[in-house]
């Protein structure tokens, strides 16, 4: 297991929330742990089988633990792009975007999905920080633009190279006629489904660095669609565990580990998710920081490292270059692909060129590790 925690988020005591699929994890054998405020499941039959099935059939997920949110109104796009740096207002209906909310002074408050449904923006927000993200919106949201927590819908990953297959097999159909078969959908792109009677949003999207969909379901229906998919051949349940070695893998970060409200979007190699335009016009949170960072160039940066033997570096160990401390490991483990030990990192940008030899300090032994571009394990989404 590599960074998935124990122990609510917040560090409190409260006894974990269920989820709407907490008897279906316990009947299909999960081991339970208390993760973002949820009792979820970290692993069924060991993470490193669930990591390899995942990689080579297909993994089903549950993410029921994110937040699941629609913003909607008259000037919906215009007052996220006042949170958010991406061009929401461009964003297509059926399309997904990547992207951060921003504080005041650019540091990362949740990273997160946003999905224009034509006459809505569906976001998903990370669990672990998902009443603190509707808190803020509310708050910096125009009175004329409505939120909504979904909060009676569940939300599964089906991941893995069989994901196409899978769904085609379960007889999933588009919600209106004319639209888009689900098999039509690349990477990035959503639509509205039926299976059977049963409404899903579903999107060619998720964190595992494989082809596969995210399934937006009310919790009424998703333990028999849950039932329905582990049924076919190709189908394992796969917990936690797997799920984080297989985005540290795909050089993913996770929030509150890689990302934090202190990080910001350039440092964390997450330039990406600022559009062009928005460089150039301003008007999301921090802006001013941002640019200017894109155009100096950051003092540190999120890098990826390898590491030899067996050993794995782990969230808060010191890297050093000779004597020099000059990084801080945010997420680490086994590589059950590669069969050695990755790590992300956020280095000093003067060593984080790719092939820069360092040592990452673990109990008292210096480990060698080599600077290496991310993802470590080539992305195979359906472009």
């Amino acid at each position: 297991m590599n960074e998935i925690s124990e122990e609510p988020a917040d560090g409190a005591a409260a006894e974990p929330q269920p989820l709407a699929l907490d008897n279906w994890h316990r009947e299909h054998g999960a081991r339970m742990v208390g993760f973002a405020g949820y009792s979820m499941p970290v692993q069924y039959e060991g993470i490193i089988a669930e990591h390899l099935w995942t990689r080579e059939h297909a993994g089903l997920f549950d993410v029921g633990h994110m937040g699941q949110l629609i913003v909607s109104g008259a000037g919906a796009a215009q007052a996220l792009e006042a949170l958010l740096p991406g061009d929401i207002s461009k964003l297509k209906p059926g399309r997904v975007r990547y992207s951060l909310l921003l504080s005041e002074s650019g540091g990362i408050l949740d990273d997160l999905m946003v999905t224009n449904r034509g006459d809505q923006y569906y976001l998903v927000v990370n669990g672990a920080t998902k009443w603190d993200d509707i808190a803020h919106l509310r708050e910096f949201l125009p009175d004329e633009i409505t939120l909504n927590h979904l909060d009676d819908y569940g939300l599964l990953a089906l991941q893995g190279p069989a994901a196409g297959k899978v769904m085609e097999a379960l007889g999933v159909k588009p919600a209106l006629e004319g639209a888009p078969e689900l098999d039509d959908l690349k990477f990035m792109q959503a639509g509205s489904f039926l299976w059977g009677e049963i409404e899903l949003g579903i999107s060619r999207t998720g964190y595992t660095g494989e082809d596969g969909f995210e399934i937006s379901v009310q919790a009424e229906h998703i333990a028999a669609l849950a039932q329905a998919l582990v049924e076919m051949p190709d189908v394992k349940p796969i917990g936690l565990g797997a799920r984080d070695s297989l985005r540290l893998e795909a050089g993913l970060p996770l929030y509150g580990h890689d990302l934090t409200h202190e990080t910001d979007p350039v440092s964390a190699d997450l330039a990406f998710a600022i559009s062009k335009s928005r460089r150039a016009e301003g008007g999301f949170p921090g802006a001013e920081r941002i640019v200017g960072l894109l155009e100096q160039g950051p003092g540190r940066i999120r890098a990826g490292l390898a590491l030899d033997g067996r050993m794995a570096a782990r969230e808060g160990a010191l890297v050093f270059s000779g004597e020099t401390q000059v990084g801080t490991v945010t997420s680490g483990g086994f590589s059950p692909t590669l069969q050695h030990p990755i790590a992300m990192a956020y280095l000093d940008a003067g060593v984080a060129a790719d092939g820069t030899v360092l040592a990452i300090e673990m109990r008292g032994k210096r480990l060698e590790a080599r600077v290496v571009p991310m993802p470590f394990v080539t992305h195979r989404y359906r472009r």
